[in-house]
């Protein structure tokens, strides 16, 4: 019966892959972060400093500054959902450094 030992987590944080796995997780969080932080405070900035052209009807009742605000939560799915695709490439990657840290293990104890 054949054990399963677990990685070594610290010599598994330290190998060139691994940093540049985490360099492409920073690469696509950081920046959609940034930029749905961005996108969150337009409304208040628009409302505050351009009331006249917020406040611009669309449809009916419905003005700019409403449809802005809408259109955050369309955005919020839009990130979650371009997260998800990206995920899916992070752990694909984190796969291939744990079986090769692990292969490096195996080879070592025989």
């Amino acid at each position: 019966m054949s054990l399963h030992r677990p990685p070594e987590w610290d010599r598994l944080a330290a190998t060139p892959q691994f940093r540049h796995l985490l360099v492409a997780k920073a690469g696509f969080v950081v920046p959609a972060t940034l930029f749905f932080c961005a996108y969150y405070f337009a409304l208040p900035v628009l409302v505050g400093y351009f009331p006249e052209f917020m406040s611009r009807k669309v449809w009916g009742p419905l003005n700019i500054a409403y449809l802005f605000a809408l259109s955050q939560f369309l955005m919020a799915w839009v990130i979650a959902f371009l997260y998800t695709r990206a995920a899916r490439r992070f752990d694909q990657v984190a796969d291939e450094v744990v079986r090769m840290h692990e292969g490096v293990d195996g080879e070592a104890g025989q």
